[in-house]
């Protein structure tokens, strides 16, 4: 049972939205807070930077055809899904609430969930780190471009703009090639740090929802939507993440992929970061309230988290099974061959 339960960050992040609920942060606290926040995501990102291997990158580029398919999915799949929950009417799921869940489909996939569910299910373990890794470095240019081209549109506002580029090249691609630049000489320690360092992913994105939620709550978001409303968004992260995960999985075998890379396609490609999404949402719609924006993705976050724990267990158990099987047929194979020559 202990899968389908909320991760620790889970339980952090609600108890984040809580705490802005009754205490949000407002005036010069709230300046301060926010000049402290990009500072932390700015870290954040350079570490991200620091930590990619080159190596890992030049390796994983040789795999073109599989790294051309996860990143269809994340900004082209994904996106057109998107576009056509716009049909949803306003009754059902609010427009605050369809522009959260369609900026969700323009973001990068995950790193670290991305990576550890592909290995425990006995997958493509180097193209998944140089996917996750790819998806989220093209992420940077594409889903700023895919907000102003799909939120313009759609006439939902809040469309990109160069100041939000410039917001997105100073808070998180700046820092991100510094630590590029660094990795030769500080990676190796970086990653061998890696529980020391991890406090800094958490709790940049737990400031950035803190920071988000409060103004929400200023502006009052817990009385602009009802629990019907959440549910609507639940339901619609559910069958999302569903609909993309058969895509890839059955997609990836008809391809002709193997079984390693079908691992890596249906855990890279069904990703969303929330990592990567919640500082895009506070530079891109810079001077908004985007508590509404990023709680589909909060959501999300859990469900994808709880539903690929299942199926990687399961890869595994598959997996476990036929290695199995193969041993009993080898250990049988000299008494079948002692059995004949008798």
């Amino acid at each position: 049972m202990s899968r389908f339960l909320p991760d620790r960050f889970t339980m952090m992040l609600v108890a984040t939205v809580i705490i802005a609920s009754f205490m949000p942060v407002s005036g010069q606290a709230a300046e301060y807070f926010g000049i402290a926040t990009k500072c932390a995501i700015a870290l954040l990102f350079f570490l991200h930077g620091a930590r990619l291997s080159r190596d890992v990158v030049i390796a994983g580029i040789l795999h073109w055809r599989l790294h051309l398919i996860i990143l269809f999915v994340t900004f082209g799949l994904f996106p057109l899904i998107g576009v056509g929950l716009g049909y949803i009417p306003q009754s059902i799921l609010p427009a605050p609430l369809y522009m959260g869940v369609l900026f969700l489909c323009v973001l990068p996939s995950t790193v670290q969930s991305s990576i550890a569910f592909t290995s425990m299910a006995g997958g493509n373990v180097p193209a998944a780190i140089c996917s996750a890794s790819a998806s989220n470095i093209f992420g940077m240019f594409l889903t700023p471009l895919l907000v102003g081209l799909l939120f313009t549109v759609g006439g939902h506002g809040g469309g990109f703009s160069l100041d939000a580029f410039g917001q997105i090249f100073l808070q998180l691609l700046a820092p991100f090639i510094v630590g590029q630049i660094l990795q030769p000489w500080i990676g190796d320690w970086i990653r061998a740090r890696k529980k020391l360092l991890a406090p800094v992913d958490r709790s940049s994105i737990l400031m950035v929802v803190y920071l988000a939620f409060s103004e929400a709550v200023i502006e009052g978001i817990w009385h602009q939507f009802t629990l019907r409303d959440i549910g609507v968004v639940i339901g619609i992260d559910m069958a999302l993440l569903a609909v993309v995960l058969c895509i890839t999985m059955f997609g990836s075998r008809l391809l002709g992929f193997n079984k390693e890379d079908e691992i890596t396609i249906t855990f890279c490609g069904s990703k969303k970061s929330l990592a990567s999404g919640v500082p895009m949402a506070g530079a891109i719609f810079a001077g908004q309230s985007i508590g509404a924006i990023v709680l589909p993705l909060m959501l999300f976050h859990q469900i994808q988290l709880m539903a690929c724990a299942v199926i990687a267990q399961r890869y595994a158990s598959k997996a476990k099974t036929i290695e199995t099987q193969k041993t009993a047929e080898i250990a049988l194979a000299p008494e079948q061959t002692k059995t004949a020559l008798q």
